[in-house]
Parts: C-alpha cells; sequence; structure tokens
C-alpha cells in the first residue's frame, strides 16, 4: 500500500470546493446588503430570523462536526475506544431536548444569546458568568483543538509545518465568516455538510475494500474494539458514564451553547426550528459507520498480515489521531482523496466560522453593547472582529498545553468540558423545570461549579508533580467526575434557594414565555422522533 500524494484532479476538486465556498459567500454578502433592513443585528447575527429546518439541521451537524471530530473519532475508533461513538448517539437525545423543551421557550422569550435567556431567569450575575465562561471555554476547547485538528491535516496530507497549517487556515476561515455574519455560516455549513458526508462514505467504503469485508475488521480486532459499551472498571469510557455523566455535557453543549443554539434562534418558528433539531439528530447516527469505523479499519490494517500500512510514532507513542489523513493518501483513488481532504477542511472551516461567529455575537451583545448601547451596528461589529482575533491568538497559545492532558484529540475535547458544562446544565434544566429556584441558588451553584472544575483543570495540568493526597480528584474518570460536579451543583442550587423566599416567578413567567408563536400539529414531528429511540435501540443491540 503505497503512500500518494494529491495529484493534478486532487487540487482541481480542492480549488473547486473554496471556488464554491467563495462563490456562494460573495452572494449571500452582497444579497444582504443590498436588502439590508432596519433590524441590521438580527440579519447579522441571526440570519435574519428565516432560516428553514433543513438549513438549521444541516448546519447543527456540520457545526459541531469540526476537524477534531474528524480526526479525533477516527483516531478513538483506532486507538479502541469504539464508545467514543456513544457521544455522537447521544447528542441525538440531546438535539431531542432541545426541540421539544428548549427551543418553544428561547424563541418566545426573542433572545439573541444564551446568556440574555439566563438573565430572563436568574438576573445580570449569571448573564455575566455564562458570557465569560463561554467565550473562555471557546478558547481552550472549540478553538484550540480545531486549530490543533487542522494543523495535523495540513501536516499529514500536504507536508505543511503545523503552525503554518494552522495559521493559514484560520484566517481564510475569518474573512467569510467576519463580512457574512450567521446566513453565510450556516449556507456555507450546508455546503460542507454534504461535502463531509460524499468524502467519509467513499473513505468508509474504499476502506472495507481494501480490507476485505467487516468481516475481516471483526478478524482481525478483539472483540471490545466494536463494542458501544465498556465495564465500570474502564478507564476511559465505563458504562455508567457513558449513561449518567455524558448526557450532562450534552444538556449543556447542544441546549444551552451559544455556538449551537444560536442555529435554531434563527429559525423561522418554532416548527421549522424542532424539525431542524430532529434532522440533525438523525444525522448523528452517521459519526460512527463514517468517522469511527473508518479509524477502526485503519487499525485492522496495521495488523493485517503483509500489510505495510503503519502508524507514526511520536516519543514511543502511536498516533492513531493520524488515522483519518493516513487512509485518505494510502486508500483513495485521484479526485476522491481531493473530496475528503476537501471534506476535512470543510470540517475545519464550518466549525470555526461557528464559533467566530458565535464569539462575536456574545461579545458584541452581553459585553460590549450592555456597556455602550447607543454605539452603531458597524461599531458593533468592529469590536467583535477585534475580540474575535484576540480569542484565536489565546487559542493559539493554548494548544502546547493540550499535551499535558491524557487521551486522544476527541477525549481531550470531552475531558474539558466536562470541567465548565456541569454546574450550566444544573442551572439551566432546574431553572425550566422548577419556579422555587432562585438567582442566588444559581449564583452558589454556578461558583461552586467553576471552582471545583477549575481546580481539577489544574490538577490535571500538574499531575505529575502532584502529591498523593490529591491525586485521586484527578484520576477521577472524567465523565464520572461530570456526574459528580452535576450532582454538588444541583444541591447547592436546591439548598441556597429553599433557604430563601420564592422568586417573583410572574415576572420571570412573562420575560420567558410569550405565547405569540403558535404551533401547528406535532404529530410528523413525534413519529419522527420515536423512530429515532427505534434506530438508537438497535445500534446499541448490535454493537453490544
Amino acid at each position: 500500500m503505497n503512500h500518494q500524494q494529491l495529484n493534478f484532479l486532487d487540487h482541481a476538486v480542492l480549488i473547486g470546493y473554496f471556488a464554491l465556498i467563495l462563490v456562494v459567500s460573495l452572494y449571500l454578502i452582497i444579497k444582504e446588503k443590498k436588502s439590508s433592513s432596519a433590524n441590521a443585528s438580527s440579519d447579522y447575527f441571526l440570519g435574519g430570523k428565516n432560516l428553514s429546518w433543513f438549513v438549521i439541521g444541516a448546519s447543527l451537524f456540520a457545526s459541531n462536526i469540526g476537524s477534531e471530530h474528524l480526526v479525533g473519532l477516527a483516531g478513538a475508533g483506532a486507538a479502541g475506544d469504539f464508545p467514543a461513538a456513544q457521544f455522537e448517539i447521544l447528542a441525538a437525545f440531546m438535539l431531542l431536548l432541545l426541540g421539544w423543551l428548549f427551543v418553544p421557550l428561547y424563541l418566545r422569550s426573542g433572545v439573541f444569546t444564551m446568556p440574555q435567556f439566563l438573565e430572563r431567569r436568574y438576573g445580570p450575575w449569571a448573564r455575566n458568568y455564562l458570557t465569560w465562561v463561554s467565550i473562555l471555554g471557546y478558547v481552550i476547547t472549540k478553538i484550540a483543538l480545531t486549530i490543533t485538528a487542522g494543523g495535523i491535516i495540513f501536516t499529514t496530507l500536504m507536508g505543511i509545518d503545523f503552525w503554518t497549517g494552522a495559521i493559514i487556515v484560520v484566517v481564510a476561515t475569518g474573512v467569510y465568516t467576519i463580512f457574512g455574519g450567521l446566513k453565510v455560516v450556516v449556507y456555507t455549513d450546508m455546503i460542507q455538510m454534504f461535502i463531509l458526508l460524499g468524502g467519509s462514505i467513499a473513505l468508509s467504503f474504499y476502506g472495507l475494500d481494501a480490507l476485505g469485508g467487516w468481516d475481516e475488521v471483526e478478524k482481525l480486532t478483539a472483540p471490545n474494539y466494536t463494542s458501544l459499551w465498556r465495564p465500570l472498571s474502564d478507564p476511559n469510557f465505563p458504562w455508567t458514564g457513558i449513561l449518567f455523566g455524558a448526557p450532562i455535557l450534552g444538556v449543556w453543549y447542544w441546549c444551552t451553547d451559544q455556538f449551537i443554539v444560536q442555529r435554531v434562534l434563527a429559525a423561522r418558528n418554532i416548527d421549522q426550528a424542532r424539525k431542524g433539531t430532529i434532522f440533525a439528530a438523525y444525522l448523528k447516527m452517521l459519526p460512527l459507520f463514517i468517522f469511527v469505523v473508518p479509524g477502526l479499519i485503519a487499525y485492522a490494517l496495521s495488523v493485517q498480515a503483509g500489510s505495510n500500512f503503519s502508524f507514526p510514532q511520536e516519543n514511543g507513542e502511536v498516533l492513531y489521531d493520524a488515522a483519518l489523513p493516513m487512509l485518505t493518501m494510502q486508500l483513495l483513488p485521484a479526485g476522491l482523496r481531493g473530496l475528503v481532504v476537501a471534506g476535512l477542511i470543510a470540517a475545519l472551516m464550518s466549525s470555526l466560522s461557528s464559533v467566530f461567529n458565535s464569539c462575536s455575537t456574545l461579545f458584541t451583545i452581553d459585553v460590549y453593547q450592555r456597556m455602550k448601547p447607543e454605539t452603531s451596528e458597524k461599531q458593533l461589529v468592529k469590536v467583535g472582529r477585534i475580540a474575535t482575533g484576540i480569542l484565536v491568538i489565546l487559542g493559539l497559545a493554548w494548544i502546547p498545553l493540550l499535551d499535558l492532558l491524557e487521551g486522544g484529540l476527541f477525549q481531550k475535547l470531552q475531558s474539558i468540558q466536562s470541567y465548565i458544562s456541569p454546574p450550566i446544565a444544573s442551572v439551566f434544566l432546574l431553572g425550566v423545570f422548577s419556579k422555587r429556584i432562585t438567582a442566588k441558588g444559581a449564583k452558589y451553584a454556578l461558583l461552586s461549579g467553576a471552582i471545583l472544575g477549575a481546580t481539577r483543570l489544574i490538577l490535571e495540568l500538574n499531575k505529575t508533580i502532584l502529591p498523593t493526597s490529591l491525586s485521586w480528584y484527578v484520576d477521577i474518570n472524567f465523565l464520572h467526575f461530570a456526574l459528580l460536579l452535576f450532582l454538588i451543583c444541583t444541591l447547592v442550587l436546591v439548598m441556597v434557594s429553599i433557604s430563601e423566599s420564592a422568586p417573583n416567578f410572574e415576572k420571570i413567567k412573562s420575560l420567558l414565555y410569550n405565547r405569540s408563536n403558535s404551533e401547528p400539529k406535532q404529530s410528523t414531528n413525534i413519529l419522527l422522533s420515536i423512530g429515532l429511540f427505534m434506530v438508537i435501540g438497535v445500534l446499541w443491540i448490535v454493537f453490544s
């Protein structure tokens, strides 16, 4: 199996992809300028609140499936961490929760950002907290890990220096994001979804063909390599962590994070938003087959007799995260190689453009506009651009520290999120379900979670010099830690809330439950949701 280089046809595919993105971006930017309305902020940050279900669902999928997913999930499959696919499967449940529970609240309240929503439930302090934690989270998870994955892609596929490739991608992605706003982001996401799916399906097909079929995968791997479930003693993905810890990360990410929720906030109405979340939930069934399975195929090829397929090593460690780029260059014919590389770059650009836009929205609406409410729209956009540039620099600075965290690329992303998400998930869920929860309770729950999560992260970064008395805190599985932190924050939230008088819920209700948006019958959406539960049940049984 010989390593091949990108040839003329591959480069033609890549050029065609970039040309398509450029043409679509320019068309939408020019169209928006010609049809500029009095609601300029809504047009720029929420796409004019006129998006349809297909665009919303495609954007939810494409913006979530960044290059860290493509590279990291394939790496997890190659490393024997098949249960990493559970995060994709469980995301479907969270998307249904977003569509059925949170979407009506968000759209009826008319908010632009999640911190705005939290302010209406709990007050200004909660809004400030979520704003800055979200921005910090974008730096240490989404921006840094996406740039890292992009560097891996450029180094493996094109022989370009890691830092050079990372910087080129960041600059290139920022151009259409800054000038186009959310509408350009979501429509380019839709195009990138098709590129992603086409390239990844081709890779799975050619990989199985080169290996000799799925029977060869099962023959060359241990039984647990293709199991979604691991015992309680598993250090990375114990079944208890999957069932009880992972959903907490999912509630935060899929239901309360600006990065994701901004797409449903831009929906034409509640029904279109809900249909979009259900469509995205079905799409989340695909990563198991088109991202994790190729990594599994790469591992099987590396141990197959007579194969010269092997993973690179660094400091004695196997670099399983190189699985997807290596398969691309060694298995695919000309043209399809270019398509998969385009898909990898599309994932990178989609994820980065989404986080840039969301970060700009958060800083502009929740920080700068509150400080200077009379600032012109033009000045607000300029401030957002500057803030995004600073965040990108911070993300680049954070990359070297990622090596200090345990696990592969995908696990690093999930573990960092487990330190951020539990307190936010707690205050959102209980704030929606219970009118007895108070602003003071939310404040102490968020502070408790922040302190415990930050302590865990700091100790993990300094694990090699920790005294034995503290090592137990770092050794808790990150999914179990998420569950523990959620329970602690919930306890604090409830205890502080019941220790003081009940809030004026009628006032809160008037801010959150504007009934002006009517909903059509939901029989189709209900049937589709039930069908999704059945699909997930089949996957859990087949890969058990």
